[in-house]
């Protein structure tokens, strides 16, 4: 993609996204983030599209109707985790009255608790991560908002203190080791947040083993999972989890990538 000094006045920006490889949808929408700019800066935008998602060359993502800032040290939530967002928030109205304690574990950008949060603006929110890097992004993306930051390993820093959650939601790594991904994801998306041991199944057992010490008497679990990881994952949540019911939902493309573990009833709780 050469484009000589004295052409700039007359290219097309769509037609150069487009030999990107962009959508109709992602090059209109990447031409209208950049409009402000010259078109010596659009350009060299433009020709980074080729090896990075437009998200971090724009270093931002529209997750829910909210635009959150993203860079290579986060995820790029995807349209999945948008659905896990909005049956979390379902079962938070159903099953709740008064203020309800949340935790976003793992939570990268922040995006799934601040949307909670800017959704639900009476709850208590908390967000963690092991990484640094990320919680700065999450940090930035959570100005203005109250919400609690925490870094920690998973479930470690909650149950030092004997801090309970009603509602636990979680998309972690779940992608096994020997997958092969989209090559654009593979590099440039951080693998400590892609991949995990033990065929893509080690943190949900990390977390299930612990998560008893830190769950309410009544509770919401909200699990992102892979397509064909229903069953193991049934199995892993039965291992640990007992008077329980579980509720596996799809996605809109009919695939299963929800898993909900709750002891509620359709009533209320005050809690």
């Amino acid at each position: 993609m050469k484009i000589k000094e004295e052409n700039y006045k007359t290219i097309d920006l769509f037609s150069y996204c487009k030999k990107t490889g962009l959508s109709d949808l992602d090059s209109n929408y990447f031409i209208k983030n950049i409009s402000n700019y010259d078109i010596k800066k659009q350009i060299r935008l433009i020709k980074r599209l080729k090896k990075e998602p437009l998200q971090y060359v724009l270093e931002k993502t529209n997750f829910y109707g909210y635009d959150y800032k993203v860079n290579k040290n986060v995820l790029i939530p995807r349209f999945e985790t948008e659905e896990l967002v909005e049956n979390t928030i379902k079962y938070i109205k159903r099953h709740f009255n008064n203020k309800v304690k949340v935790l976003d574990l793992g939570t990268g950008s922040g995006c799934i608790g601040i949307t909670i949060k800017k959704e639900l603006p009476n709850i208590d929110i908390t967000i963690s991560d092991i990484s640094s890097k990320a919680l700065l992004v999450a940090k930035e993306n959570s100005k203005q908002i109250d919400i609690k930051i925490v870094k920690g390993n998973l479930l470690d820093p909650f149950v030092n203190k004997k801090e309970k959650f009603n509602v636990i939601i979680c998309n972690p790594p779940y992608i096994a080791r020997t997958y092969k991904i989209d090559k654009m994801v593979k590099n440039n998306e951080p693998h400590l947040a892609l991949y995990a041991r033990e065929n893509g199944l080690f943190y949900y057992n990390k977390i299930l083993k612990d998560i008893n010490k830190v769950l309410e008497d009544d509770f919401v679990i909200a699990f992102e999972i892979g397509s064909s990881q229903k069953d193991d994952i049934i199995s892993i949540i039965e291992a640990n989890l007992t008077n329980i019911k579980i509720e596996v939902k799809k996605d809109l493309q009919g695939r299963d990538r929800m898993i909900f573990i709750h002891n509620l009833t359709n009533n209320k709780k005050d809690v």
